[in-house]
């Protein structure tokens, strides 16, 4: 990496960087993969596997190129936690080497486009369902669940760390304590219901308040994934709201209820999701990451990249 720093890519507020969320629901929806647990990261122990994970990488890569922006590389480590990753049979050992290969492919990526800035991303899930409420833990029970996988992914070269679709504020405290206690800069992207609450019931200004109070602010930032932009009306308003740097936003306007029972992808509009997020970078210019999330494809992430800087120009 030069000596861009993920601190000064990320802050910087001409920036515009690209992060998908949506590779699992495209994977399973519109390339017919099956994925147990919802699990990406077996894909990497088969050729095949690994060229459909490359190939999601590239895309993104091949987007920001076009349109001159950053991206945000992640890793298939999502659902790679101990006990979901036991559920498909793999052990601790096992999880050391997905780890390093699931860094390793996205710096493949990134060493075969030198023109593009790219950040590596590990990304980490809750240890649960991302949309549920009903298995919280405590803060310190959270660090300590997460504290291993935290650690192998930073050893494994990953410069920030990505905790994706997080409901609650306890387990997104324990998870900035296990990155500061590792060093690694790390992203905080909560999950948003369509009332705008986090799945614990706290609304995201609350959420972000408990979480930099807990952990001195060693957070780069935070992010809203999981929603549609239709259901930030009046979210964005607060002390708080700087410490917002992105939106990964849903396809489709649909509560998290009905696309977990949903029997098809809702792809919503992928024109009018990139404008959509294109305005929110508009009235708040901290917006440095701009992605899409569930039922999302290449088409919306081109959209979203196309007009978020033109929007910046």
């Amino acid at each position: 990496m030069s000596s861009l720093t993920p601190a000064s890519a990320l802050t910087s507020e001409d920036a515009l960087y690209l992060a998908y969320f949506g590779m699992e629901t495209d994977l399973v929806f519109t390339q017919g993969v099956e994925l147990p647990g919802f699990a990406s990261f077996p894909l990497l122990e088969t050729p095949e596997g690994r060229r459909l994970l490359s190939g999601y990488a590239q895309g993104v890569v091949d987007i920001a190129r076009r349109h001159g922006t950053g991206a945000l590389l992640d890793t298939c480590t999502w659902v790679a936690s101990p006990e979901r990753a036991a559920a498909l049979g793999y052990s601790s050992a096992d999880l050391s080497r997905v780890y390093r290969d699931a860094v390793a492919l996205v710096a493949k990526v990134r060493d075969d486009n030198p023109c593009v800035t790219a950040l590596l991303s590990a990304q980490i899930g809750p240890r649960d369902d991302g949309y549920a409420h009903d298995a919280l833990m405590t803060a310190a029970e959270a660090q300590d669940y997460h504290q291993v996988q935290v650690a192998a992914l930073g050893d494994a070269g990953a410069e920030v760390l990505m905790a994706a679709t997080i409901g609650s504020v306890d387990e997104a405290l324990g998870l900035v304590r296990a990155a500061r206690d590792c060093d690694l800069p790390v992203l905080m992207s909560f999950t948003l219901g369509t009332d705008g609450l986090l799945p614990d019931g706290s609304t995201l200004g609350d959420a972000i308040d408990a979480v930099d109070r807990g952990t001195e602010a060693f957070a780069l930032g935070y992010l809203i994934n999981c929603v549609h932009p239709d259901h930030l009306t009046g979210v964005l308003a607060g002390t708080w709201v700087e410490r917002v740097r992105g939106v990964v936003a849903n396809a489709s306007r649909k509560t998290h209820e009905e696309l977990d029972n949903a029997a098809e992808l809702d792809s919503g509009d992928p024109i009018e999701l990139g404008e959509q997020l294109a305005v929110l970078r508009a009235h708040h210019p901290h917006l440095t990451v701009l992605g899409g999330c569930c039922g999302t494809s290449m088409e919306h992430m081109t959209s979203i990249a196309s007009q978020g800087r033109s929007r910046l120009a």
